[in-house]
């Protein structure tokens, strides 16, 4: 079947959702395409809240400027970080405006967190759900918009350029274009075109490369991987987040978050023996930036030989802590840790990709009439670290920016009607799953123990072998079979795992998120 939509939205998160918006107010026709229904996306589980200035008595936009270049290791674009700190505000009000209700205190005035390299109290929140409050809003308002049609079980396999028309495309063609996408309808199994003049990725991280991470399983890197096979431009892949305090619970995939928000509420890190240890690495303590904070767990568990350290909020008070961060307090007492008395287990976990399509300030990739936004797209805005709760305000900013670009510019765009439908002649259905699901498998083990939180070019390379030949097979497999959507997360993961192991071997030093014991930092302890 052949459908034909002024803008295509391939994910469903805050960045998907709120282009869609923003276009349908323009009076653009918008199918979004969601693997599974709206409201399941990464930004449903963030806890912690959205960064933004809004407490003018004690903080501008310098401060939030300098925290966000201070985190990323001065590899941030200051152009980018300038757009996203500079139109936060409005962006906030714009997410008020569609239903989203941030906490305020009884002055009427947001009740602000601070975060791990923050400065200032700026951290707007729901609670410690803002993330589903934030989705749950912005799928209410999708549902009512009239101009937007939703497409649930759907996956995109491969954006359509002109490779599909017969045309040779290299990373050298200067005027590589999406005219759409292929989309696997998973209730009928048939490969449907999408023709659109506009075509935008918010598909999301790469969080389930690995074997412990925060993000839902989801979370493969379609977008990414579809733009790296079109010839498109993905950068700093190398600077994976790992979020220090991941609810330690062997067996959870994904692991639970305890929200960054907690250590900026007062909760310290402690290891087996309940001794504080972030003094040995920091002086910020527990509230230095993530990378920092995580490297330091990921030593102190080596030093002790043990799976996971302390999160001690013990000393707060209890009825305090249980009205800030309700959620965390149900989950870890349905597990018996009552966080009120007892310490929280904690490890680390793959939760951020701070690296993705490489986009201008007006959210385009490198291919003509496609745009990425969210997590998948590279703005330039984190450099080598992401600050906290930085990236759901990035989304609405470059959706924003986005929308406006592509609108300015649609009219000049048409469908291509010499677009061939998804020739899956001779293939057969691939009957054995266990390949499938054991290749991924194999796939998290290699990133987990090579590609991790501290790496070295003897475990980089170890892993480009281990998975050169997994990539083999996995093509192979996919050349003779009819598209499945669990062959093509496998395809997607083995992609951005080499994406992520080629630019961290090619990043001859220590930066941000990506650390090398052949490279080590200069500054670090």
């Amino acid at each position: 079947m052949v459908y034909r939509y002024d803008c295509l939205v391939i994910g469903s998160g805050i960045a998907g959702m709120s282009f869609a918006l923003k276009a349908s107010r323009k009076g653009a026709k918008v199918a979004m395409i969601c693997k599974t229904t709206p409201d399941e996306a990464n930004t449903f589980y963030a806890q912690g809240g959205v960064a933004s200035v809004t407490n003018l008595e004690v903080d501008n936009f310098e401060k939030h400027i300098h925290d966000t270049m201070v985190a990323g290791d001065w590899l941030s674009d200051p152009a980018a970080v300038e757009k996203v700190v500079t139109n936060a505000p409005d962006q906030i009000r714009e997410l008020i405006g569609w239903g989203v209700d941030f906490d305020k205190n009884d002055d009427g005035k947001f009740d602000l967190h601070r975060e791990g390299g923050h400065s200032e109290f700026r951290i707007l929140h729901h609670a410690d759900n803002t993330g589903a409050e934030i989705q749950t809003s912005l799928v209410e308002a999708v549902k009512n918009d009239p101009n937007i049609e939703v497409f649930e079980n759907r996956f995109a396999v491969e954006i359509i350029t002109q490779h599909h028309l017969g045309k040779i495309v290299t990373r050298r063609t200067p005027d590589i274009t999406c005219y759409g996408a292929y989309v696997l309808n998973e209730d009928t199994g048939d490969v449907d075109t999408f023709l659109s003049k506009v075509t935008v990725m918010a598909t999301g991280g790469v969080g389930s490369v690995y074997t412990t991470t925060t993000n839902p399983l989801i979370a493969t890197g379609d977008g990414i991987a579809m733009v790296y096979r079109a010839k498109g431009t993905v950068s700093d892949m190398e600077f994976i987040q790992f979020h220090p305090t991941a609810l330690y619970h062997p067996g959870d995939r994904p692991s639970f978050l305890i929200t960054e928000a907690m250590r900026g509420y007062g909760a310290v890190l402690r290891n087996l023996d309940g001794e504080e240890f972030m003094h040995k690495y920091d002086p910020r303590l527990s509230l230095a930036p993530r990378d920092i904070v995580a490297r330091a767990i990921d030593s102190e568990m080596k030093l002790h030989g043990t799976d996971h350290v302390y999160l001690d909020v013990t000393h707060k008070d209890p009825e305090e802590t249980k009205r800030h961060f309700p959620n965390i307090y149900e989950k870890c007492l349905s597990l018996g840790i009552d966080i009120t008395k007892d310490m929280i287990p904690v490890a680390p976990a793959a939760h951020y990709l701070c690296g993705g399509i490489k986009v201008n300030l007006d959210g385009e990739s490198s291919i003509n009439r496609l745009y990425a936004i969210g997590e998948c797209s590279c703005t330039g805005l984190h450099g080598g670290n992401r600050l906290a709760s930085n990236s759901l305000i990035e989304a609405v900013v470059y959706a924003d920016a986005a929308a406006r670009h592509a609108m300015d510019n649609i009219n000049g765009y048409d469908w291509r009607d010499d677009v061939p439908e998804w020739n899956d002649e001779g293939t057969a259905h691939p009957e054995e799953m266990v390949l499938i699901t054991q290749s991924e498998k194999e796939v998290n083990q290699i990133m987990g123990y090579y590609v991790g939180i501290v790496r070295s070019d003897l475990r980089l390379k170890r892993a480009w072998n281990r998975l050169d030949i997994l990539y083999q097979e996995t093509e192979s497999l996919f050349k003779c079979s009819k598209p499945t959507r669990q062959l093509c997360e496998l395809r997607n993961i083995i992609n951005v795992a080499y994406l992520i192991m080629r630019q961290a071997m090619e990043r001859k030093e220590s930066r941000g998120l990506h650390f090398t014991v052949d490279y080590p930092h200069p500054d670090t302890p």
